[in-house]
């Protein structure tokens, strides 16, 4: 091989590569997807209700950013909601707000964590078994969590995740003689005639969808 080629070769091998031009961070995320939330502040209450849950966060930095995060819960994953309580259905809608942490882990995925502050709303609908007084119900809330995001492209990605978000409710508030053909109040519920008084409770939420980054 002529000496000149081979000095070529030798050079190119050794040439360093063109830096790569960094990824500017993302400034915004958008979520939605599907939520779910446990029913404790209900007493009697048989199963959690399905609905969505949609965010948006402002991010400073890799690693801080601020979210507000609101979701919508409204179908029981079986029926009745309720046990003893006739047609009653509960629906909850949260708006929370707070600061979240994330950071690359491995490979697509990122994770973060957050502190959510605000407020809580349960509703009734469907039985006269229930007082007008149990409508509507609003309570503070608050809680921490985390998930993981998926990257599937630079503006896109999948995301799972899973807080526990405490509030203090009374109700719903039973009438203590229902009329016909509504039952009788669960035994211990909270009824129009006796002593109600709001109790802590925590509740667990989970959320799966699509997350947009830019």
């Amino acid at each position: 091989m002529p000496l000149a080629a081979t000095s070529q070769l030798i050079h190119a091998r050794h040439r360093e590569a063109p830096a790569e031009k960094p990824v500017s961070a993302h400034k915004y995320e958008i979520f939605t997807g599907f939520g779910y939330t446990s029913m404790n502040q209900v007493n009697q209450s048989r199963y959690g209700l399905m609905g969505a849950n949609v965010s948006v966060t402002r991010d400073w930095g890799r690693f801080f950013g601020l979210t507000a995060d609101g979701a919508y819960y409204r179908f029981p994953f079986s029926h009745p909601a309720i046990q003893n309580s006739g047609s009653l259905t509960p629906w909850v809608d949260t708006v929370l707000l707070g600061p979240v942490v994330h950071a690359p882990l491995f490979g697509h995925i990122e994770g973060f964590a957050h502190v959510l502050l605000g407020a809580e709303h349960t509703g009734f609908t469907g039985s006269t078994a229930v007082s007008s007084s149990a409508y509507p119900n609003i309570s503070f809330a608050g809680g921490y969590g985390g998930g993981l995001d998926y990257k599937l492209s630079n503006h896109f990605y999948m995301r799972a995740s899973g807080d526990d978000i405490e509030s203090s409710f009374v109700g719903p508030i039973y009438l203590a003689n229902p009329p016909p053909p509504n039952p009788p109040p669960p035994t211990g519920a909270c009824t129009t005639t006796s002593g109600c008084s709001s109790n802590k409770h925590r509740n667990s939420r989970a959320a799966f969808g699509v997350v947009y980054k830019f």
